[in-house]
């Protein structure tokens, strides 16, 4: 049985409804990968993938007294553990499936896995991607692939992007290659696990790894049923994406309502029909965690550890501080991957302050009366408190009404101190609570 864990940092899971599957590769198998599948797997990849360190992790050993150490896949030739699944499936093609070219829809990494599976193997394909996946991921698939890939953007999330996927293989033939609901993918990415057993010479304790659509996790999980029965396996979903969670509450796979896609690796309506089949069978911890919290832990890695990783690739250590981890335990966190975008290290931060309690928004109803900006100043803000943003929602003629106020705090613990003073002046003063409608509009 799978143990379903909200974490504390976790916020609700969106509405689930249950239409019809999605369809499904013309060419892919129905049966559930088997460790032999991954050590073929591995075979196949050797000389094309990376063998990426397994690099102990000291200032998270000392947060959780264990041994925790970092799988370094945002280290992997595209910067994501994408390529072990997409090759794997692709050199497995017949003659006739490559000479039809293939179609694949991503949210970027298996993407960038695709287009260097094109050119390593001279397959021309056209990749689906969401309008909202960062220029970063798209410009380096683009470089991956070459003259044999076309990328083209269609929607704003990854099912999205499948929908038109597979509406181009209805049309034209060609071959998909799956990101996650296909044996032969799942099996390129528990290729991890293996590598795992191998670096650390004994098996680990936990395991700790994101979920999006699921392919890394059941593959990693098939291995480590068979090869290290003793490992628990965390699964690690954001919040606002939270598939793998409503489908075991469902009994199948569902699809959600509505995703935050800013996990953009990880943002997946629904979980794959096969990584379903094979978590829901598999003893694991499933946690939510918050995207604030995914904030935090990609910023923490890049200060201390030096790792750029993307937000997906931050959920495995993001999730360390919602799991039950024994003193002196064995953990292995994946970080599945480094294709961040620079330009998103706004919202990151932004993002980051608002989950510790740093960041908060008010509208303000300053009295109509000179003076009131500077009372607000003087008498309302403490002295190691900050106003980082300020704009009047509406403007009369004398330029002066409610306005939207962001304040970052010195200290998380000062929230309490600052209502109270809001609280005691002349100003009405409404605080936004982030995940409310009034919230998302105005900020």
């Amino acid at each position: 049985m799978v143990r379903v864990i909200v974490s504390t940092t976790s916020g609700p899971a969106a509405a689930p409804t249950a239409p019809s599957a999605p369809p499904r590769a013309a060419h892919a198998e129905t049966a559930l990968p088997t460790a032999v599948d991954v050590d073929a797997a591995a075979d196949r990849l050797r000389g094309v993938a990376t063998v990426t360190p397994l690099e102990p992790c000291e200032r998270l050993s000392a947060a959780t007294d264990a041994r925790v150490f970092l799988k370094r896949e945002d280290l992997q030739r595209v910067r994501s553990y994408k390529l072990r699944g997409a090759y794997n499936l692709m050199v497995q093609l017949t003659e006739a499936e490559r000479a039809a070219g293939i179609v694949a829809a991503s949210a970027g990494n298996h993407a960038q896995g695709v287009a260097f599976a094109c050119r390593m193997l001279g397959v021309r394909g056209r990749i689906y991607v969401p309008t909202t996946t960062p220029r970063q991921k798209r410009d380096r698939i683009a470089f991956h692939g070459g003259d044999l890939v076309q990328v083209i953007s269609v929607g704003s999330t990854f099912d999205a992007a499948a929908a038109a996927a597979a509406e181009d293989v209805a049309r034209t033939g060609a071959t998909i290659v799956p990101p996650f609901d296909d044996p032969r993918t799942a099996a390129g990415q528990g290729t991890i696990a293996a590598e795992i057993l191998e670096q650390l010479h004994t098996a680990p304790d936990v395991v700790v790894v994101p979920v999006g659509g699921g392919g890394c996790a059941a593959g990693i999980a098939t291995y480590l049923a068979e090869r290290s029965p003793n490992t628990r396996l965390v699964a690690a979903e954001p919040a606002g994406a939270a598939s793998l969670t409503a489908a075991l509450v469902a009994g199948g796979p569902v699809t959600l309502d509505e995703i935050d896609p800013f996990v953009d690796g990880a943002a997946v309506r629904r979980i794959g029909a096969l990584p379903y089949a094979v978590l829901s069978a598999r003893e694991a911890e499933v946690v939510q965690i918050d995207e604030g919290a995914i904030c935090t832990a990609m910023l923490d890695l890049y200060q201390s550890e030096g790792v750029i990783a993307e937000p997906a690739g931050a959920l495995s250590v993001a999730a360390l501080t919602a799991t039950s981890i024994p003193a002196g335990a064995t953990v292995v966190c994946l970080v599945s991957g480094g294709n961040n975008d620079v330009s998103r290290y706004g919202e990151i931060l932004e993002r980051s302050l608002v989950h510790r309690g740093l960041k908060h928004y008010f509208l303000v109803d300053f009295p109509q009366e000179p003076g009131a900006l500077r009372t607000f100043l003087d008498s309302v803000l403490g002295p190691d408190d900050d106003i980082t943003l300020f704009e009047y929602v509406k403007r009369n003629n004398r330029e002066t009404g409610a306005a939207l106020v962001g304040v970052e705090l010195g200290a998380a613990e000062g929230l309490s101190a600052l209502l109270e003073r809001m609280e005691s002046s002349p100003m009405h003063v409404e605080h936004l609570e982030p995940g409310t409608p009034a919230y998302r509009y105005l900020t």
